[in-house]
């Protein structure tokens, strides 16, 4: 059990660490409310929308597309790191698994999901 310590140790910190960057402004900033710093922030200009508009579903789509193709990396570094250690059946294993993403890759191409009207 001792060989965890550390990695409790370090949850703990990064939980305390995001408790207090999350509240650090609300314990010691200053509180004096006015009507122009309550109201909204458009770069200076008046707001001409509800900030309760929809967004479009390819906002979605490319949000989950993203998502997808950036968790391969997850799978890429350890096999990287393991590269020699694993050797020919690593190796094959990593190619069907790019083949995989890349069938995927060409169909959402071919569908046209990456397009902008």
């Amino acid at each position: 059990m001792e060989q965890y310590i550390p990695i409790v140790i370090m949850i703990g910190v990064g939980a305390a660490a995001g408790i207090v960057f999350t509240n650090i402004n609300r314990w010691i900033g200053p509180k004096r409310p006015s009507e122009e710093k309550l109201s909204t922030y458009e770069s200076g200009m008046e707001p001409v929308r509800s900030a309760r508009e929809r967004f479009s579903v390819k906002f979605y789509l490319v949000a989950m597309l993203f998502i997808v193709f950036d968790v391969e990396i997850v799978f890429m570094y350890p096999w990287a790191v393991l590269f020699r250690q694993l050797g020919m059946f690593g190796f094959v294993e990593m190619v069907v698994f790019i083949a995989i993403l890349l069938v995927g890759y060409i169909y959402i191409l071919k569908k046209g999901a990456l397009q902008w009207h």
